[in-house]
């Protein structure tokens, strides 16, 4: 499990606990890794403090972006499957059984879905409303068939993991939308699994001003796909450090 961590002081602690309680509940061996973003909110002190094993802590030296954060994480993991969770806990970790059952059935990868039948969703309406608009213009322009590219929790079996994020090359908030812009175009299976999740205060996310940006990133992905920057791409790198 890879929860990126920037400034997540105040959220991170009570999701990271009831994380590492259910993992342990349920008898599965597992690894959870915070990789704390270069946050100078004493985010890496809150994981310190609740060493134990199969608890990770990575650090960056500077904030590089949620992107480069998942990246390290998910090249750093050794485990079978390696699930990308938000640290604020919007999807709680009883999801998991979910996208669980979807890679065991033969999906590459598993994605949380806030939009599907019988799940409660709690968020505001206009971010409701910007979310759809979002999610449809990113499947016209780039991804078919998904209705939620950008909830905070994604299963990838290993060699999934491996391929496309050894590839990727965005570093922000965009870097769901070119991990699964690439799974679709390798052939990769996806399923989407309606979750219950619920929005947390203290997001970092502007709907408008980051909305804008990943529209951009998007152009950035279908052009770099285009010109062949994902043939042989140099591995994305950034410093890290064991805490």
């Amino acid at each position: 499990m890879i929860i990126p961590a920037y400034n997540e002081a105040a959220r991170l602690p009570a999701f990271l606990d009831a994380s590492l309680q259910w993992l342990g509940q349920c008898g599965l061996s597992f690894e959870v890794i915070v990789v704390d973003d270069g946050s100078n909110d004493g985010t890496a002190q809150a994981v310190r403090g609740r060493a134990q094993p199969g608890l990770v802590l990575l650090c960056h030296d500077k904030n590089s972006g949620k992107g480069a954060a998942v990246r390290t994480g998910m090249l750093a993991a050794r485990g079978a499957l390696r699930l990308f969770a938000d640290a604020d806990g919007a999807t709680a970790m009883d999801e998991l059984p979910g996208l669980l059952q979807a890679v065991k059935q033969g999906a590459h990868i598993a994605i949380a879905s806030r939009e599907g039948g019988g799940k409660r969703v709690q968020v505001s309406g206009l971010r409701k409303f910007l979310g759809r608009w979002f999610n449809r213009v990113i499947r016209m322009g780039s991804i078919s068939g998904l209705r939620d590219t950008q909830c905070g929790f994604k299963l990838f079996a290993t060699e999934a993991a491996w391929g496309l994020f050894a590839l990727s090359q965005e570093d922000g908030y965009a870097f769901d939308v070119e991990v699964l812009f690439l799974a679709q175009r390798k052939s990769m299976s996806i399923v989407e699994v309606p979750v219950n999740w619920t929005e947390m205060p203290g997001s970092k996310v502007s709907v408008w001003r980051d909305g804008m940006k990943m529209l951009r990133a998007v152009r950035r992905i279908k052009r770099r796909w285009r010109q062949g920057g994902y043939e042989n791409p140099p591995l994305a790198h950034t410093p890290v450090k064991e805490g």
